[in-house]
């Protein structure tokens, strides 16, 4: 099979595009390598196979449509867009014009694709649980929850969903959307979450965290998110929505509690000793948790974790330990 990936070059795409290589796809990584881009190095010793790279932006839709083109992918599997709520309240115009803007263009070459050249075509637009808003103590997101996006980037991922979901609608495109929980795991860009804690433990430095430290969100290994894709991608339904989550919730300080124990156990340091939780600023309008309920994607295709979640963050945590220059850098 042929695979348009876009965004192949960050965190969950790159774990993506690693995952089709291993099965033998030929895949084309369409990604402009933002700041957020993996270490170039790295992914030259994952993508091994069949595997071509375009350093293309997603908003120039006539290099968009050239490379595709030329390509001519069986499927596309779209991860590419801004995805750091922080950055996004600092400049919610770069979100809007990747996030709504570049799907947009994809969604077009793509109906010119499938109508002219490959009808059994089909896309994946991969997005957020922060598309729904904000849960209370109670309660899960499912495929039937209101959109109620609080943040410019949640809002912009919520319009890219919903332009694929006009274009089911109202041409027949082939597209699914997806919907995951917070993702962790090797070579994750050092600005989220876990990778900020475990950088900053293993400089000794005290942990941020936003508030008082409750905010809940739901963890989820990226090689279940990957293989959840996979079959998605492969049994389905076009014009369908599905949720992907971990099952695991962890508010904030949870999780740091989780990696410092941890790290002291894996990786003995006197720096890590010194690391203590630092309560600073809240977020603008921060959610206060998020959990889906992955019951249409486990009961209709038969999809399961594979990972548990403390094998998973003890796995995570020695990749960090063994690539210290990356993680500290």
């Amino acid at each position: 099979m042929k695979v348009l990936v876009t965004g192949g070059s960050g965190f969950i795409g790159s774990h993506y595009v690693r995952n089709a290589l291993s099965q033998k796809h030929a895949v084309l990584n369409v990604d402009v390598e933002t700041y957020a881009a993996s270490d170039p190095a790295l992914l030259e010793r994952w993508f091994e196979g069949d595997y071509r790279h375009d350093k293309i932006d997603i908003c120039d839709k006539d290099a968009l449509q050239k490379a595709w083109l030329d390509f001519a992918p069986d499927c596309v599997v779209h991860f590419a867009a801004e995805s750091h709520v922080d950055r996004s309240i600092k400049t919610p115009h770069d979100f809007v014009a990747t996030n709504v803007l570049g799907t947009a263009n994809l969604l077009a070459v793509g109906l010119d694709y499938w109508r002219s050249i490959k009808p059994d075509f089909r896309m994946i637009v991969v997005s957020t649980d922060e598309v729904f808003g904000s849960l209370g103590k109670t309660g899960h997101f499912n495929e039937s929850s209101p959109y109620l996006p609080n943040s410019p980037y949640s809002a912009s991922k919520a319009g890219s969903d919903h332009l694929a979901r006009a274009y089911y609608q109202t041409y027949g495109f082939p597209v699914i959307t997806t919907n995951c929980s917070n993702n962790f795991g090797p070579n994750q860009h050092k600005e989220k979450l876990i990778p900020t804690i475990i950088r900053h433990a293993l400089r000794g430095q005290n942990i941020p965290i936003y508030g008082n430290g409750q905010n809940v969100r739901d963890w989820i290994y990226v090689s279940d998110h990957v293989s959840a894709l996979d079959m998605i991608l492969a049994k389905g339904v076009i014009g369908e929505q599905y949720l992907i989550g971990g099952e695991n919730e962890l508010n904030n300080i949870e999780i740091a509690t989780k990696i410092l124990f941890k790290l002291k156990e894996l990786h003995p340091s006197p720096n890590i000793t010194k690391s203590e939780i630092e309560y600073v600023e809240d977020r603008l309008g921060h959610d206060f948790r998020y959990a889906v309920d992955t019951t249409k994607l486990q009961t209709q295709l038969g999809w399961e974790l594979q990972f548990s979640f403390n094998q998973a963050l003890e796995d995570t945590l020695l990749w960090y330990v063994k690539n210290t220059d990356w993680a500290l850098s």
